[in-house]
């Protein structure tokens, strides 16, 4: 049994334009110690993907399939039952740690009371394993730092803070979303750097939410792609990004900058992400692509094994288009994938 399985997820937001689907049947395993990227641009589903296993929808919001945490399943747990869960077994790190914090209560507050709720430590041990904690991800002067509240912090120390918020209780999975957003290229080094160490310490199982490539490429075992709320493509970090075929994957590739080749064209996708209160009938990507026929506008493609030959050493990816993987990267190798 896998430390967490999701199960044909899915996510509905009721509005006054009707219900918007958010997530559409994303499924994974995860197994102690690997780390799972979940990659799409903005409105892709990617938060509300993990908020749903965490319990932590807004109130218009429903989830659907199971999330599955040692065989116990989170989407059906009474609340009681999944705060004792939550935040002790499996923890969450935040986008925005400005907002996650609470602005009234000092750092130590914030940080004691998780040991003190799920623990039952008194207040004293709290912040000497709090304090350890800080030091552990790197905060200098963990003792003193931990009497300020979140505002006299940089925008780097509260991103540590988080993490070990998060790692206070050595949980068994981590999410973390989006957790190098909105910092400087060197700080993002040294979080995806700190995420790496303490996964080696404690063996922690990672879900990271993110749009950077880059650091799907520094830190995950196994990816998955999202748009309009459905996984394009699913298989290990090496296929991503060695054998990748979905056009969506692709143009997302296309896009990143190259430093080692001077002729390295930047690609773009045109078009903007479907409006899921208005969910399209057959591919959400077909707006966008340029392989796509009356078919592709009419059929959700189904999600089906990668058609390259599965060994030990490529093993098995999931793909969700009408398209051949061969027809796929020759029509981008010519230039025309996108437009």
């Amino acid at each position: 049994m896998s430390l967490l399985e999701v199960r044909n997820l899915g996510v509905q937001f009721r509005t006054n334009d009707g219900l918007v689907y958010a997530v559409n049947g994303v499924s994974f395993a995860l197994e102690r110690g690997q780390t799972l990227g979940i990659v799409g641009e903005s409105g892709s589903g990617k938060s509300q993907s993990v908020l749903a296993m965490m319990g932590l929808l807004d109130r218009n919001g429903s989830a659907s399939g199971e999330a599955l945490y040692a065989g116990q399943d989170l989407l059906a747990m009474r609340q009681d039952a999944l705060n004792r869960i939550r935040g002790n077994r499996v923890a969450m790190v935040f986008q925005d740690p400005m907002s996650a914090l609470n602005p009234y209560l000092t750092v130590e507050r914030q940080m004691t009371e998780v040991l003190q709720f799920h623990k039952g430590m008194d207040r004293r041990s709290a912040r000497a394993r709090a304090v350890e904690l800080l030091d552990a991800v790197k905060i200098p002067e963990a003792a003193r730092c931990i009497a300020r509240y979140p505002h006299e912090l940089s925008g780097g120390m509260r991103q540590r803070v988080m993490i070990a918020m998060a790692l206070l209780c050595e949980p068994e999975v981590l999410i973390a979303d989006e957790p190098t957003t909105a910092l400087d290229v060197t700080v993002q080094a040294q979080i995806l750097a700190l995420l790496r160490e303490l996964q080696r310490a404690f063996g922690t199982a990672i879900v990271l939410i993110t749009h950077d490539l880059g650091v799907v490429a520094g830190l995950c075992d196994k990816v998955i792609v999202l748009y309009g709320g459905r996984v394009m493509e699913q298989g290990s970090a090496e296929h991503i990004f060695y054998r990748a075929s979905h056009p969506y994957t692709l143009g997302l590739l296309g896009a990143i900058p190259r430093l080692d080749r001077d002729d390295a064209a930047l690609l773009a996708i045109p078009g903007a992400p479907p409006n899921m209160a208005l969910r399209p009938s057959g591919c959400p990507f077909a707006e966008r692509c340029a392989l796509a026929d009356a078919r592709c506008h009419q059929e959700m493609p189904a999600l089906r094994l990668h058609d390259h030959a599965c060994t030990e050493a490529t093993p098995p990816a999931l793909r969700a288009c009408h398209r051949s993987a061969e027809q796929a990267r020759a029509a981008l190798a010519g230039g025309s994938a996108h437009g």
